[in-house]
């Protein structure tokens, strides 16, 4: 983890974000950071990791980096080893990680190795990120866990265009369900979300919302809705369809 250089309150929330060295990932980090929150940005590039968390710094916010590839399960053990000793809880954990790789491919072409890659990242990453941080969620006072999703995700959102994507975020969902049945009696919040069409890398420019409008609902989740608020698909802070 990149050390610091603000001060930082131990008594404040502590939230983790996977992803969170740009776009959406990163607009809810800076976001926490505003509040007060310990913020702890995760990513597998660890120049632009460490960046980003010398940006919110730099800004007055309180950040770490946590080199973390969600698609390697020694890099997710390794990550939640490392920060076990920087702190004891974690009130919030953000799996925002993912990719798309379905450019000129649809249903009828994309492959196997396409699928299980996609997968990997979107779907079994932020599953095995969870199992893995559960003990630190454990330890919170109010935990809760947001999954971050897509319309594609949605059964009614699916595209033949877009399959390992629209599959990924589907099982995602299924996933985010699951979650939160076990862990209700624990009184852990588990929702997935939809950011909508973002400006960002993987939006494109011509997306029609911004990343501001789109980190919005992951905070208010995390941040401001009631805790009782479990095992649903949100979209602009609203109960929306699998």
């Amino acid at each position: 983890m990149a050390k610091s250089r603000a001060k930082t309150s131990k008594s404040a929330p502590v939230v983790l974000i996977t992803g969170a060295n740009k776009g959406i990932g990163f607009e809810i980090a800076k976001q926490f950071a505003e509040r007060g929150w310990q913020v702890v940005i995760s990513a597998r590039n660890l120049q632009a990791g460490r960046a980003a968390a010398e940006r919110i710094e730099k800004a007055g916010g309180v950040a770490r980096f946590l080199e973390l590839d969600v698609s390697d399960s020694q890099s997710i053990k390794r990550s939640a080893a490392g920060f076990g000793k920087q702190f004891e809880h974690l009130d919030v954990l953000i799996n925002n990680a993912g990719i798309y790789l379905d450019e000129g491919v649809s249903i009828l072409t994309v492959s196997r190795e396409m699928l299980l890659q996609t997968f990997q990242t979107n779907t079994f990453g932020a599953i095995e990120v969870t199992q893995t941080f559960l003990s630190y969620l454990r330890k919170a006072k109010t935990a809760r866990i947001i999954n971050m999703s897509s319309g594609y995700g949605q059964i009614e959102g699916l595209s033949a265009s877009a399959p390992s994507y629209c599959l990924s975020k589907l099982a995602l969902n299924g996933a985010t369900i699951m979650f939160s049945e076990a862990l209700s009696g624990e009184g852990i919040a588990v929702n997935a979300m939809s950011p909508g069409w973002v400006r960002t890398d993987m939006g494109g420019a011509s997306a029609p919302r911004s990343v501001e409008e789109g980190a919005d609902t992951a905070v208010w989740l995390a941040t401001e809705a009631p805790q009782r608020l479990t095992g649903k698909f949100i979209h602009d802070r609203k109960v929306s369809s699998w």
